[in-house]
């Protein structure tokens, strides 16, 4: 089935490629997004985000006419929701994005239209959703109350990118789409069709199999921390084995899915769930070992050197939560980074070269954003982001310096 007009609803990291990628076939696209300066940027052709060559692909599309923007819903033909599903302080799935867009759009909803929740969701998020929309529209039919005969279609399609290839993801990876009924299905397009709840619970899946594996990885590298073994070359060695392919450790997990998604899991099979709430214990972790292994950093340089420990000065470099973007969703670094600062107020430094201003959180904590050569001159550096960037320096550190590397990017 072909659609005329599609809307996509939030114009973030998934959104805003997924709305470019539409345009950029000639398919005329709708924006949506509660923030008028968002809204203000793409109609200029303008991104506000860091993705390789999206900034190009929205210009073509908004200067052609076949993109646009606007913070209040519109008709259309296909509806996609793709709004944060955060989770909250208890681990407990926040649906307040969802509900707010379902009823956002319920008003322009017509006879034929089909909606998609493209939001990484827990298990049963789509009927939800297809229940906030009836809700609010009584005078329309939804699968859940008349099937295949209903008037709107509803499905799940998670989205299954990886930050700084996310146009070329979504044009050749698989796309896993559930409908609430075979129809709903096949009306969303040529995927590989499931049902909802299981599209909904193999987004999930994918994400709690690579915490567990990344999991080991930070796990292993404590231990060779404590039994005085280098984990990088153990590594090394071990994926030698021809069914062994360990991860690379870190200083935790970040970014709005791995770091999230188990959480889902847990929260609707906590006696079930034990491994994958363990990798999270262990991922959640992380960062306080490494932000003890600086403190140890500047007791030694202080007990060595003979400076005191309130002018030691701590480079923390990057702050994104992986390498070579500028999304700052549950990264570690920056945790990390904050925690050191209000450890050691006015005495760090932040590096972050997909970044012109340090974030508001750093600003509070009175850390700058600085260049490399700047930070270099700190006594402590600590290496949290293994960007490109990074690796191109060149790194010379004195005597009187020490250098954390969470990331083995420099061994």
């Amino acid at each position: 089935m072909t659609f005329g007009t599609i809307s996509v609803v939030g114009l973030g990291y998934i959104g805003l490629p997924t709305a470019a990628v539409f345009a950029s076939r000639k398919k005329t696209v709708i924006g949506i997004d509660v923030n008028p300066q968002t809204v203000e940027i793409i109609n200029r052709g303008e991104v506000h985000i860091v993705e390789p060559d999206l900034d190009m692909l929205v210009h073509a599309a908004v200067t052609e006419g076949y993109l646009r923007a606007t913070a209040v819903p519109e008709p259309a033909d296909a509806f996609l929701l793709a709004v944060p599903t955060p989770f909250k302080a208890d681990h407990e799935p926040d649906l307040s994005y969802i509900k707010a867009a379902s009823k956002a759009i319920a008003p322009v909803l017509k006879r034929g239209d089909l909606v998609i929740l493209e939001s990484t969701s827990p298990v049963g998020a789509t009927e939800q959703m297809a229940a906030w929309l009836a809700e609010a529209r009584p005078d329309l039919s939804f699968p859940q109350n008349l099937g295949e005969e209903s008037d709107i279609r509803i499905a799940h399609c998670p989205e299954r990118v990886l930050p700084g290839h996310v146009l070329r993801e979504l044009v050749h990876n698989d796309r896993v789409i559930g409908g609430m009924t075979p129809l709903c299905s096949a009306v969303a397009g040529e995927c590989v069709i499931t049902n909802a709840r299981t599209a909904e619970m193999c987004k999930l899946t994918e994400n709690s199999f690579r915490d567990v594996n990344i999991a080991f990885a930070n796990e292993l590298s404590i231990i060779c921390d404590k039994l005085d073994v280098n984990v990088w070359e153990l590594i090394r060695l071990a994926n030698r084995h021809p069914r062994v392919n360990i991860l690379q450790p870190g200083p935790g997990v970040g970014g709005h899915c791995i770091a999230v998604d188990p959480w889902f899991i847990v929260s609707q099979a906590p006696e079930q769930a034990r491994l994958i709430r363990t990798a999270r214990e262990v991922n959640d972790s992380k960062p306080g070992w490494v932000i003890d292994k600086v403190a140890k950093l500047v007791d030694d340089l202080s007990n060595e050197t003979g400076k005191s420990r309130g002018s030691i000065q701590i480079g923390c470099l990057g702050l994104a939560f992986k390498a070579n973007i500028d999304d700052l969703r549950e990264s570690p670094a920056l945790s990390i980074t904050l925690e050191i600062a209000r450890a050691y107020p006015g005495q760090v430094l932040a590096v972050e070269p997909h970044l012109e201003s340090a974030p508001p959180g750093l600003q509070q904590v009175e850390v700058p954003l600085v260049d490399f050569a700047t930070a270099m001159n700190a006594d402590v550096l600590v290496l949290l982001v293994d960007h490109k960037f990074f690796a191109e320096q060149s790194f010379h550190i004195r005597a009187d310096q020490r250098l954390l590397d969470t990331r083995g990017t420099l061994l």
